[in-house]
């Protein structure tokens, strides 16, 4: 008796082990833009405790980047990534598809505000109507980020050369053109290979790398997108409709202006802000990269961003030969 009881201690505890050795581990590799680094660490979270039940033991690995730079690690550097969320979907249709992804979805969207702290010179004074007049002082510094390699830089362009429509006014040649080497030929705004400033701004690879600068003092304004501004506890200018780049009803009027990156002899149209996210070819974890595509468009993913200040699309657009367990979500 005792033996048959002794045997099926060892027997249960082999079916244990065996249990717990079932549990898979998988690494997700995602590349993004710097402005979905919060909600894409708080969404990476929920996501590795679903996959739990699921048993799985996933870890996710964030790499933040201007979105321009995203891209290029996959088509240009030839790196492998499972996820690509960017914050201009374009760059996906121009950039990406059909040669490195087989489909993108167009999901979340935002707006260029001008960021600034207490320190920040003439805080108390600064508004919606007068914010390019106090950018123009001599002694206040402000800063976007390289719009070769990131699309809040050449939206804060965009805005700042609509700005010029709107206020009647020479705004893009006082505050650009007479402090870097881009050069605007009507609405074409023509960005160099290499950005050269002036010591009134400073420029970074993202715009998120501005933060800091900010909270510092050393830097007085920045052009920043609404979700990272509020995330990040900062006082910020909401500007107005016309140049923020919010509506989509404005759409019209935005294109009047465009940017011309001459390394990539591509011409970027002002838009309504939108974000995009795909699964490249090259992914080497496909089936999980779906799972978490669904979990990021599902209501627990929509939640997480709304926590986050930014604001998902009414419905999310689907280009391409998207998955139909994808497409049946967004209907």
């Amino acid at each position: 008796m005792k033996h048959r009881i002794g045997i099926a201690l060892v027997l249960l505890l082999l079916i244990c082990g065996c249990a717990q050795q079932q549990v898979k581990k998988e690494t997700l590799v995602i590349f993004h833009a710097g402005s979905l680094s919060k909600p894409l660490s708080d969404l990476s979270k929920e996501f590795k405790e679903y996959m739990k039940e699921k048993g799985y033991d996933v870890e996710v690995y964030l790499e933040s980047s201007g979105s321009v730079d995203a891209v290029r690690k996959i088509t240009d550097l030839g790196r492998s990534a499972d996820i690509i969320a960017v914050a201009d979907y374009l760059l996906l249709r121009d950039m990406m598809y059909p040669k490195y992804i087989d489909f993108y979805i167009a999901f979340a969207t935002n707006e260029i505000v001008l960021a600034y702290t207490n320190k920040s010179k003439y805080a108390d004074e600064i508004n919606s109507s007068n914010w390019y007049e106090i950018l123009a002082r001599d002694d206040v510094k402000f800063g976007f980020s390289d719009p070769n390699r990131d699309p809040c830089g050449y939206r804060a362009l965009m805005t700042i050369k609509l700005a010029d429509y709107m206020y009647g006014k020479k705004i893009f040649k006082e505050l650009i053109e007479n402090n870097t080497n881009i050069r605007a030929e009507d609405g074409k705004i023509i960005v160099p290979p290499e950005v050269k400033t002036s010591d009134k701004i400073v420029m970074r690879p993202k715009s998120v790398e501005l933060l800091g600068l900010l909270e510092s003092g050393v830097l007085d304004y920045a052009f920043e997108y609404k979700s990272v501004a509020l995330q990040h506890n900062l006082r910020f200018v909401e500007l107005p409709k016309e140049i923020n780049l919010k509506d989509p009803k404005l759409e019209e009027h935005y294109v009047k202006v465009k940017v011309f990156l001459t390394f990539k002899n591509k011409t970027i149209p002002a838009k309504p802000i939108v974000y995009g996210i795909a699964i490249p070819k090259n992914a080497e974890h496909k089936d999980l990269a779906l799972e978490f595509l669904r979990f990021l468009l599902s209501e627990d993913g929509r939640k997480v961003f709304e926590r986050n200040y930014q604001e998902f699309l009414p419905k999310p657009m689907c280009y391409g030969n998207v998955p139909e367990e994808i497409a049946k979500m967004i209907g």
